[in-house]
């Protein structure tokens, strides 16, 4: 690759490791990082970093322009919860970014576009259970329905004017490197933090609300996987079905407890269970993994036994 990659919402939970991986893939001056914050200390001192709104259209193309930019994850968004609070703001964060990178590659000012979307695009009449590629989707959430526009809006794109947009619809995404961004999963990292510190939590989802979900070192590896495959093999342009285990707060409560056997947890559902409840309880992402061979690494044990390990270490818990 020729061309440069600029990655928008770099400080973000899965912005900061997707750019750290490209850097080590790609080297670190390919990279370009940028955010409207700085991001930690290991993303701002390990390649480039531009301070950036993703809805302000004219730095975003100075900072393509400047660093020669082929390719452009965008991954700046307002997440499910913070944007129940904040409909407008996240409707015009979500929609203005997608659009003006859209335009810039329309316009042939970039080569290729990856844009997440969520399993949020589903809704409480979509099949919950081995929920299809292709199927009803009446999304009940801002984020959802910012996420189901855009779909139709990268599918438009690819149509109509041959941009080489991939997308992909993520599940809850687990990781202890970054803290949790105001999501509906959460909770499945917020957990591991409160069983190493005190031994107990209280989950804002119900016992028995399975989600889909995915250790981050697979979301990442399925993004990568689906930029690098050929055109050709890119045969949905919304966004593809992503997928790798579902649990309840009551199954990963138990799989933490053979670690830490006098942890204990109670539940006190909050305003997000409404959201949940909305949601798939698993996937069905037989098309990833048919087009360009998507396969996921982590089950909920070495899920489970990874972020024990990390978050102890990373936070100086013992």
């Amino acid at each position: 690759m020729t061309g440069k990659i600029l990655i928008i919402g770099a400080s973000g939970q899965i912005g900061t490791e997707l750019t750290l991986k490209l850097r080590e893939l790609h080297g670190n001056d390919s990279v370009i990082a940028s955010d409207i914050r700085e991001g930690n200390e290991e993303l701002m001192s390990s390649g480039p970093f531009e301070i950036a709104d993703a809805t302000d259209l004219s730095v975003i193309e100075n900072i393509i322009e400047k660093h020669q930019v082929e390719e452009v994850y965008l991954m700046a968004a307002m997440l499910s919860a913070t944007a129940e609070k904040h409909p407008m703001k996240a409707w015009n964060l979500n929609m203005d970014s997608l659009f003006h990178i859209l335009n810039l590659a329309k316009e042939k000012k970039i080569k290729k576009v990856f844009w997440p979307s969520s399993i949020a695009v589903f809704g409480p009449t979509t099949p919950k259970e081995n929920t299809p590629q292709t199927t009803i989707m009446e999304p009940t959430t801002v984020y959802g329905i910012s996420k189901q526009t855009g779909e139709r809006w990268c599918e438009y794109f690819h149509a109509k004017f041959g941009v080489d947009v991939r997308s992909l619809r993520y599940p809850g995404i687990i990781s202890y490197k970054t803290l949790p961004g105001g999501g509906t999963t959460d909770y499945a990292i917020e957990i591991f933090h409160e069983a190493l510190k005190s031994k107990t939590y209280t989950s804002f989802l119900a016992e028995s609300t399975g989600l889909p979900m995915m250790y981050m070192d697979d979301a990442i590896k399925a993004t990568i996987d689906l930029m690098d495959a050929p055109s050709e093999n890119v045969k949905i342009r919304s966004s593809y079905n992503l997928s790798a285990i579902s649990f309840t707060p009551k199954e990963l409560a138990e799989e933490i407890k053979k670690h830490i056997p006098d942890f204990s947890i109670d539940y006190a559902p909050d305003f997000r269970q409404e959201i949940a409840d909305s949601w798939p309880s698993d996937i069905d992402d037989s098309r990833a993994r048919k087009d360009w061979n998507w396969k996921h690494q982590y089950d909920l044990s070495a899920l489970t036994e990874k972020m024990l390990a990390g978050v102890s270490e990373a936070f100086e818990i013992s």
